[in-house]
């Protein structure tokens, strides 16, 4: 048997074996839960309350994705993005809030991937007409945003019950959903984060008691309280914690003027509460040993909530503790533990992974992977792009040559590699280029 970490539970059913006059057997292949060899999967979903300016936006992006020199020394290489708003008062960092060098580095950064959630269209976005002011300025500029993620009470939210919004409302001056889902838009996180560390994995008594902080026992039992109070809630069928009980990221959701969406649940596993520990300063009392050894141990998906851009010092945004834990999560990533990347490609990953359908057909020792269509079931089947399908990963029982083809017959590239009796074959991970703002 193949290690628990490198095997999801979901077989996919077969398609049809190819014609031909050889003799062909079947062959079962599954999906492993993350590109090989990682246990796990993280990305820091940050919203962008209270940038200051396009300066600290930049060189957070620049420390987080490249290894180049910046305010905070040389950056950490990971493969992170940013979120985004158009319409706020001028003390914050916003699209329109800007000037024209600022809007054309959101336009970049977008187009690079480097940018890749909506956080609602902001503060002063109160109208439908609004709305549509926002999303002719990305269509004018070929630019498109996958993920929309609610703000504080933002009239534009979709979240009825956390959020407060009324953007999925027909009757709201607000409403928009029809327009922004038109846009692109697939997923949705509506107020929902979780303190348990590793999410699509299985809630244990672990999982609650890693939620207990020594130095602070009080505020960390009552985390643990609010946690397990939701867990009993959820599992008792009330649509405000329901994902909670599940302990899934992603689950079809429908918005109030019937649409269909992806939502998704972030975590921030701090000791006093989802709420604290969601700034520059305070990533360092997340992003722990601790933290990270156990969302390996779960073989989970974290979401992050923070805030990157609540600084104390715009002339060095992120302080020495945050520096240190992001360069923690890198060195996790580097040892091909925890794979990191940015939230669109996170959620894209894992719903195109578990609604793909794929077949084996073996001729002598060489395999034949067809791949067939996600069989989405929120915005219906389509056949995979190959941006797609980057980092799945195929297991099945050893062979001497396997290969992966689109459904047309096109070979798509992969690594293949041997783990005792099963053969591995893993298509290669494509990383988004920075943009060089020099």
């Amino acid at each position: 048997m193949a290690p628990r970490s490198l095997v999801s539970t979901r077989v996919h059913s077969a398609l049809p074996a190819p014609a031909s006059s050889t003799l062909v057997h079947p062959v079962a292949v599954v999906l492993a839960k993350y590109p090989y060899p990682y246990r796990a999967m993280l990305t820091i979903c940050s919203d962008l309350d209270e940038t200051p300016d396009r300066t600290v936006y930049r060189e957070i992006a620049r420390f987080l994705n490249t290894t180049d020199s910046t305010l905070m020394g040389p950056g950490v290489g990971l493969e992170l993005g940013n979120s985004i708003f158009f319409l706020m008062p001028r003390n914050q960092f916003s699209y329109f809030g800007t000037d024209e060098a600022g809007r054309d580095m959101v336009r970049t950064m977008i187009r690079s991937g480097h940018i890749d959630c909506l956080h609602s269209y902001g503060d002063h976005a109160r109208t439908r007409q609004d709305a549509q002011r926002v999303l002719a300025e990305l269509d004018k500029h070929r630019c498109e945003l996958s993920v929309w993620v609610d703000h504080s009470k933002s009239p534009t939210n979709f979240g009825p019950d956390i959020m407060v919004g009324s953007g999925d409302v027909p009757t709201s001056a607000a409403y928009h959903a029809d327009l922004t889902l038109r846009h692109g838009v697939r997923y949705v996180w509506r107020g929902r984060t979780s303190s348990i560390i590793g999410q699509n994995a299985p809630i244990g008594v672990r999982s609650v008691a890693a939620m207990f902080h020594r130095e602070h026992p009080r505020p960390s039992v009552r985390t643990m309280a609010k946690q397990v109070a939701k867990l009993w809630l959820g599992s008792c069928a009330h649509p405000q914690w329901e994902m909670h009980a599940l302990n899934q990221v992603c689950r079809p959701s429908t918005l109030r003027d019937g649409q269909r969406i992806w939502e998704f649940m972030r975590s921030n596993p701090h000791w006093a509460g989802p709420g604290r520990g969601d700034t520059a300063d305070e990533i360092a009392c997340v992003l722990t040993v601790n933290m990270l050894n156990a969302l390996v141990r779960s073989e989970g998906v974290c979401v992050l909530y923070t805030h990157l851009g609540k600084v104390r010092n715009p002339h060095r945004p992120l302080g020495e503790s945050a520096q240190a834990a992001l360069r923690r999560l890198a060195g996790m990533h580097s040892s091909r533990r925890i794979f990191v990347t940015t939230t669109h490609r996170l959620l894209r990953y894992l719903t195109v992974r578990d609604s793909l359908r794929v077949s084996g057909h073996r001729t002598g020792g060489r395999v034949m992977i067809t791949i067939g269509p996600v069989e989405d079931p929120v915005f219906g089947a389509f056949m995979p792009s190959p941006d797609d399908l980057i980092g799945l990963t195929f297991v099945l029982e050893r062979c001497e040559v396997v290969t992966l083809s689109s459904g047309s017959g096109q070979i798509i590239g992969c690594d293949v590699f041997h783990n005792g009796d099963k053969t591995i074959a893993s298509v290669p991970w494509k990383p988004l280029v920075f943009p060089d703002f020099d």
